[in-house]
């Protein structure tokens, strides 16, 4: 079901702003936003349902609202546009095939997925990422040239 909202109060308009500067934020820093931001901001600050408020972060992203970013980021080279391209690619099929099943999902089923999905991600990273970076740095120390 397609939530229509009317007339959004000033209080609610600040409240999505913040929210778009907060992803933006976090996009520009660590390259997250609409699924760890965006999503569950709408469903507790602005009470979309899950399905809205996936559909909303996937509607903003459709838009060039992270231009000034990634030009920042392609100055400093820091941007392989064949990588972009073929993520592209995917995510175009991805977001298809996974709108369609999010879609035949209950709101509790998709909540509970995408709060696992996000405890997963960070555990591997608080207890998983550290032991491979030290393993690198190991490395790196008797890498001889």
């Amino acid at each position: 079901m397609v939530e229509k909202r009317g007339n959004m109060g000033t209080q609610i308009i600040l409240i999505v702003i913040l929210i778009g500067v907060a992803a933006g934020m976090l996009s520009g820093l660590v390259g997250v936003g609409g699924g760890l931001i965006i999503v569950p901001a709408l469903v507790y600050f602005v009470g979309l349902s899950q399905h809205s408020a996936q559909g909303t972060s996937l509607g903003l992203i459709l838009l060039p609202v992270g231009i000034l970013g990634v030009l920042t980021y392609y100055k400093q080279g820091h941007i392989d546009i064949k990588i972009v391209s073929l993520l592209a690619i995917g995510f175009i099929a991805g977001s298809y095939f996974g709108s369609k099943i999010a879609l035949s999902l209950s709101q509790e089923t998709v909540k509970k997925f995408f709060a696992v999905l996000m405890i997963l991600v960070a555990v591997k990273m608080i207890f998983l990422d550290k032991k491979k970076e030290e393993k690198a740095s190991t490395v790196g120390l008797h890498k001889t040239d």
